[in-house]
This record gives C-alpha cells, sequence and structure tokens, in this order.
C-alpha cells in the first residue's frame, strides 16, 4: 500500500496513511462478508460472494468502469457500485506502487443488475468534477483474419484453422457483394474461450504465420454490441443482409409486404444490404420468421431483427480483447456490419453518384498489410487519382470529394474553450467555399475533443453527414460514427 493516498470521499482533501488505508479495507470486508485477494496486478473482492451456490453469472453480467481516481480504493467504489445490485467479484485494476490503475470490472449476480449500473453509473461524479464511464465487459472469443483467398469457402477456411489453433468452435464468412460464389478476403473464428482466442492471437500475430502460402491479418473482432432485452422488445425493423447489388428497395418492399400486404413502412438499401421498417412490431417479427432464408433475385437472405443503439455515450477501452474505450454516437440503427473490417460484417456503403454529384459516403474498405519487397518498382502518383476506397480517415473523404466536384479544398477553423477541471478544448468549423454560400455557410461539430486530430477528425465526419443530409441524399435511416473522447 502506499504510505500516504488522498481520501476524497465526499469531497474533502484529507491525506491517508497506508495504515488507514488497510484498516478501511479490513471494515469493509468484514461489514459484508467478502474475501479479498490481490494476484498478478488485480485485487478481486468476492468471487464468490459469501454463501453463493453454483456457477459463476453468465455472460453480461460484467460491467467495466473506467476513469477511477488513481487515489480512490474498494472502501469507496464497492458502496457505490452496490447502488445497482448485489456485486458477485469488484476487481481492482493495481500498480506495483499501490495506487490503482484507473479501472475496475464489477460482476453483478444478474445481468438486469448490470444494465441498472451502465444506466445509474455512467457518468457519474464519483468526486467533484471526476465522472467515472461505465460500459458492458465482455471476453471476446472471436478473432479477425484478413488477407485470406477470396475463392476458399466457410469449410475449408474452418478446417485449416482448426489445424493450425486449439480451440475453434465456428468460422464466419461473408460473400463478396458483388460476386456471391467468393468470400470477401476475411473471416471471423469463433473460439470456446478468451483464453483459447488470446492464445491464438499469439500464435498468429507475428505477421510471418501464412494460410494457403499467403500472409494473414489477425486481430481482435470488434464485439457486437449488447442491446438489453426490453429495448429489443420494440424493435420494429428488419435488418437483411446477403442482398444482390442489382436488388431494389421496391424490390425488397414487395417481397417482404407478400405475408401481409402494407406491412412495410419504409426499405432504405445500402449496398447488398437493407433495413426494412414495419408499422408493427408483431408484423416484422412474423416477415423475420418467414423471410429468413429466403431467395431474393437468387440470393438467399439472412433476416435479423436491427440492433437500435444507445444514443447516450457508450464508453469502452480496449483491454486484452476486451470491449475498449470509445464514444459513439451512431444514428436510428446500428447492425452487425459497421465502417472497419473487424467488425462482424462489412462496412456499410452508399451509392457512388447522386443527382450529379459524387457522395461523400466511403465504399467498402479492404485494410491490409502487403510484404514490401527490396527492388519493387514505385510510381509516384496523386491522392486524387485514386479510389475512394483507399481512404480511411474523414479528413481526407472530404478533402477527396471536394476535389472530384470541382470544389475549392474545405477551410478548416480551430477555436478552443477551457473545461470546468482546466483542460483545453478543441472544435473545429468548417466551411466549404463552393456552397458558403447556401443554407448552410459552416458546419461545427457539437462536440469538443481533447487532442487536435481528433477534433479536426470529428469535424470533417460532421461535415460529410450534414453534406449528405443537405443534398438530400440518403434518409435518416443513414448512420455515422462520430467519435470523441
Amino acid at each position: 500500500m502506499n504510505e500516504e493516498n488522498i481520501d476524497g470521499t465526499n469531497g474533502c482533501s484529507k491525506v491517508r496513511t497506508g495504515t488507514q488505508n488497510e484498516a478501511a479495507l479490513l471494515a469493509l470486508m468484514e461489514k459484508t462478508g467478502y474475501n479479498m485477494v490481490q494476484e498478478n496486478g488485480q485485487r478481486k473482492f468476492g468471487g464468490p460472494p459469501p454463501g453463493w451456490e453454483g456457477p459463476p453469472p453468465p455472460r453480461g453480467c460484467e460491467v467495466f468502469v473506467g476513469k477511477i481516481p488513481r487515489d480512490m480504493y474498494e472502501d469507496e467504489l464497492v458502496p457505490v457500485f452496490e447502488r445497482a445490485g448485489k456485486i458477485y467479484e469488484f476487481r481492482l485494476m493495481m500498480e506495483f506502487s499501490g495506487e490503482n490503475r484507473g479501472y475496475a470490472f464489477v460482476m453483478y449476480t444478474t445481468k438486469e443488475e448490470a444494465q441498472l449500473a451502465i444506466r445509474i453509473l455512467n457518468n457519474y461524479e464519483i468526486r467533484p468534477g471526476k465522472f467515472i464511464g461505465v460500459c458492458v465487459s465482455l471476453d471476446n472469443c472471436r478473432l479477425f483474419i484478413g488477407a485470406i483467398p477470396k475463392e476458399k469457402k466457410k469449410e475449408e477456411i474452418l478446417d485449416e484453422m482448426k489445424k493450425v489453433t486449439e480451440g475453434v468452435v465456428d468460422v464466419i464468412v461473408y460473400p463478396s457483394a458483388t460476386d456471391k460464389t467468393k468470400n470477401r478476403g476475411f473471416a471471423f473464428v469463433e473460439y470456446e474461450s478468451h483464453r483459447a482466442a488470446a492464445m491464438a492471437r499469439r500464435k498468429l500475430i507475428p505477421g510471418t504465420f501464412q494460410l494457403w502460402g499467403h500472409t494473414i491479418q489477425v486481430d481482435w473482432a470488434d464485439p457486437e454490441k449488447e442491446v438489453d432485452e426490453e429495448t429489443m422488445q420494440r424493435v420494429k425493423v428488419l435488418y437483411v443482409r446477403n442482398l444482390m447489388i442489382s436488388t431494389t428497395e421496391e424490390t425488397i418492399k414487395a417481397e417482404f409486404n407478400k405475408f401481409k400486404p402494407g406491412a412495410v413502412e419504409r426499405v432504405k438499401k445500402l449496398r447488398d444490404y437493407a433495413f426494412v421498417h414495419f408499422f408493427n412490431r408483431e408484423d416484422a417479427v412474423a416477415a423475420m420468421s418467414v423471410m429468413n432464408g429466403k431467395c431474393i433475385d437468387g440470393a438467399s437472405i439472412e433476416v435479423t431483427l436491427a440492433k437500435p443503439v444507445n444514443k447516450e455515450n457508450t464508453w469502452r477501452p480496449h483491454l486484452n480483447g476486451q470491449i475498449s474505450p470509445n464514444s459513439e454516437n451512431l444514428i436510428v440503427f446500428a447492425n452487425k456490419e459497421e465502417s472497419h473490417p473487424k467488425t462482424l460484417g462489412k462496412p456499410p456503403t452508399l451509392p457512388a453518384r447522386l443527382n450529379g454529384q459524387h457522395s461523400p459516403s466511403p465504399p467498402e474498405i479492404e485494410r491490409c498489410t502487403y510484404p514490401f519487397f527490396p527492388g519493387t518498382k514505385l510510381t509516384p502518383i496523386s491522392m486524387y487519382s485514386l479510389k475512394s476506397n483507399h481512404f480511411n480517415s474523414a479528413v481526407m473523404h472530404l478533402d477527396y470529394y471536394c476535389n472530384k466536384n470541382n470544389w475549392a479544398p474545405p477551410e478548416y477553423y480551430l477555436y478552443s474553450t477551457t473545461s470546468q477541471d482546466g483542460k483545453v478544448l478543441l472544435v473545429y468549423k468548417i466551411v466549404i467555399p463552393a456552397i458558403a454560400n447556401g443554407s448552410q455557410s459552416y458546419f461545427m461539430p457539437d462536440k469538443l475533443c481533447t487532442t487536435l486530430e481528433d477534433a479536426k477528425e470529428l469535424a470533417a465526419q460532421f461535415t460529410l453527414l450534414h453534406l449528405d443530409r443537405e443534398h438530400n441524399l440518403f434518409s435518416l435511416d443513414l448512420y455515422r460514427r462520430i467519435w470523441r473522447k
């Protein structure tokens, strides 16, 4: 333990000695009956709690807690998190110095208690001016494998992964949007446990491992977003994937209306997947069971309920393949396929040209690295001679589309303010000279960032989204990631 720590309870700032820390923790253990042990850089409180019988709580009962003051310990934290329900185990990550590492994991006895903790304690002011972040924590059992030969079938990939790694449960492979006989060049491998996935990643990650003579890319797959059961019970939108690119929204609407004419409100199709909106949830659920696996224009479709996105900030940190910190604000609906290949599915894409102009929405992105051999011939080129799928940054996309539409480059104007705790916060205003005299003269996001790079990227993303709306390119079913600190 540290000899000196600050006790910030109720906003106090008195020095607390190591002996006082120990006494406070002993008092907590005596009061609750929980055991406490420190091992492998973490201190475990409970796990199981007194009188617990049976297996540990199921997946989805644990939350991640971030931005904890480094001089705060279980005697202060446990009472706060007990407000949401019975704690099965509290794991506080510790430094050798005796301070905590700023984050912890709290496992409750039920999923409902974990969800309640997220609702009432995310952005909770744990000390004056100190706000913690709370989100669901799930062990990741899935790896992203990139640069796979596109002619390989699911069975071949599954057999090969079972040969080179242990604990493989399943392989998820998506057909190409343009050729349903080929895969998209990547797959998701599901393992029996997080440990098995971690061991496989360790074996495959060096970059020298090859499958079928190809050097593969390996990383953690981004976990699917968890949506509470109560929210899912209100969903009346279906997510339809594996459509032909040529299939129209009118065709989809007609097919889904067959089981009950007039049930479909509207359809929004993006490349080879679509969102089908129903007037009533009961019709959506019935259509899902009827249409899943059916063929439309020769393609066998997959139909699931679309997952609504919590419009509150989600805060999740990247820790050893577990869900990790980013604040995301997605519009309307997310699905299994997001804007990075490591997510379960493909990047959403939108039409390349509308109303005679290039749309500012990126097509499918393949993000891979290849060996650079000595003597390889290089040719100087202009970035504007590339296709839009060579860009991943919103800043680059905005510059690219301004150029493609013969507009002057976007102009960035930087502004700052100071937060209550003294941090300098930044935001960019973007002016597109070619449309500055239109209905909107500039674009500025409603979020502030702590770094220059994040502020510029956020402003570019915000501008791209509003350009879509300004030119009536897409409906509100379009969603975008808006990253912020």
